[in-house]
């Protein structure tokens, strides 16, 4: 069916279709694994579009081999837009001679590939991706909510192809997301921590003696160590994750803990040692600086900190989790002060996601560094995959907390998480966001987080009048903090936008 030619392009209507089309998968006549349902969408130049899902034409066939080497062989398709529920098998991924449809889209000259989700096997995740964008390939990821259709879909095979990570095989791609996947030729097997290998054996449930073949072979396999000549060595990722010390050989992965307040003078300290106790030993600094109660009113007692536990543990743990390691000299920097809390992370926004997303709280879930990701799955440190940014977005309606205000300071992410909302008037980016009664600036709070809405929007989502409403988009837009979309201002279409 052809596209009209003067129809706005609308990237949602086709990761809808694609999702429509993966639920058509058929699994394969085996009872050993479940097969991933796959939908792709193609575009092409000449605004004609065409469908496939995995098995439609041969049980197992992927939906992107279907679709470009069964139902378009001959066909020139440069310049067209893929859509895949599923991020394309990177080159190596396949035995030999398939190649992977990361290389197969390549080959065919696609321009731009949307992706609903990663590889759910963190021994290739984000590699597919990374051959795209290395290759020429424009890439973007579908929007959470649909990210969140697919994982339900895909809940089995995403929980079996994680369970799989954990079974020694000699699969390994030449692609590497890091440096610190090659091996330290600075470190030795003995300089990582048996406990902290331990704890992950037994909560991962690999079923596995230390120092015997099979340890050797699962610990390969998931990237923690290499085997050099005759012996096993840690990678880079193996001696930051279990190392005794990583700091001796990697000075920058450490974070740098403040708190200063007037009344309190100022307290430094180092947080160091592996990645897995680092995410404990910032949380008990949390915990003794932070202000706190302690409600006596029941038989249980309970302690409620001035700032939400649950909230802090998430960006922290994301900042240890996806920060860029190939930093050097750049720490995680942690400030507790009586305005804010401020997180800096290494590293820019993870192509393909963008700053503009993460400012929204709506970037698609993707992660800098999913071996390390898997880990701290495996051993219950991050929430659910996919979740994303819900914690932190949730601070206004679950706690009555401001958003964080999001910025990059080369090489720093910044996240400044306002105590109150008084704070947020202080450390806001834009000045007159002062000039906002708390009312209003709750408001343009809840639009920085959806992008655009109009008065009976936000009227309703506020639960307040529509001329009320009506008032604070008024005072939001004289402030300069929101203009309108170009509507005419009778038209149903038109909204007020939040500017950046």
């Amino acid at each position: 069916m052809a596209k009209k030619k003067e129809e706005a392009f609308s990237a949602r209507k086709y990761m809808e279709m694609a999702i429509q089309v993966m639920n058509k998968s058929i699994q394969e006549p085996r009872q050993d694994k479940v097969s991933p349902k796959v939908g792709a969408v193609l575009i092409k130049p000449d605004g004609t579009e065409e469908t496939a899902f995995r098995g439609e034409l041969r049980h197992g066939d992927h939906a992107e081999f279907t679709l470009l080497e069964r139902k378009n062989r001959s066909n020139l398709l440069d310049g067209s837009i893929l859509f895949a529920t599923l991020e394309p098998c990177a080159p190596e991924a396949r035995k030999y001679p398939k190649l992977g449809c990361a290389e197969r889209i390549v080959n065919a000259r696609i321009k731009k590939v949307w992706i609903g989700i990663e590889d759910p096997d963190p021994t290739v995740d984000r590699k597919g991706i990374k051959y795209l964008l290395d290759n020429g390939v424009e890439v973007e990821m579908f929007d959470v909510d649909l990210q969140k259709q697919i994982r339900d879909a895909n809940k089995r095979f995403i929980k079996e192809a994680e369970e799989r990570a954990k079974m020694a095989n000699d699969k390994k791609l030449s692609i590497v997301l890091s440096e610190k996947e090659r091996t330290e030729p600075r470190a030795e097997l003995n300089d990582l921590s048996k406990t902290h290998l331990d704890a992950f054996i037994k909560k991962a449930k690999l079923d596995v003696e230390w120092n015997t073949p099979e340890f050797y072979k699962i610990l390969t396999q998931l990237g923690i160590l290499e085997l050099k000549g005759e012996k096993f060595l840690p990678t880079g990722l193996g001696l930051l994750l279990f190392g005794e010390r990583p700091q001796l050989i990697y000075q920058n992965a450490l974070i740098r803990a403040t708190y200063k307040t007037k009344g309190r003078g100022e307290d430094i300290d180092t947080i160091e040692g592996s990645l897995i106790s680092q995410a404990d030993k910032i949380q008990q600094w949390y915990e003794s600086h932070i202000g706190k109660q302690i409600n006596r009113s029941s038989t249980e007692r309970k302690i409620t900190y001035d700032y939400p536990l649950v909230v802090f543990r998430e960006a922290i743990i994301n900042a240890i989790v996806h920060r860029d390691y190939d930093i050097d000299g750049a720490p995680i920097y942690f400030e507790i002060n009586d305005d804010a809390i401020i997180i800096k992370s290494p590293g820019g926004p993870v192509k393909p996601i963008t700053l503009e997303q993460i400012k929204r709280f709506n970037a698609p879930s993707l992660s800098r560094n999913p071996k390390i990701m898997y880990v701290f799955d495996q051993m219950d440190l991050v929430e659910q995959r996919g979740l994303g940014f819900q914690t932190i977005k949730d601070l206004p309606t679950k706690h009555n907390l401001p958003l964080p205000l999001v910025s990059y300071e080369a090489p720093y992410m910044v996240l400044t998480f306002p105590r109150n909302i008084e704070a947020a008037k202080k450390v806001a980016d834009k000045p007159n966001v002062a000039k906002l009664t708390d009312a209003q600036l709750r408001g343009y709070e809840w639009l920085k987080t959806i992008g655009e809405a109009s008065t009976r929007e936000y009227s309703v989502h506020f639960d307040i009048g529509y001329k009320t409403a009506q008032r604070h988009l008024a005072a939001m837009k004289e402030l300069s903090l929101v203009r309108d979309n170009g509507e005419d201002a009778n038209s149903p279409k038109y909204k007020y936008v939040v500017k950046e």
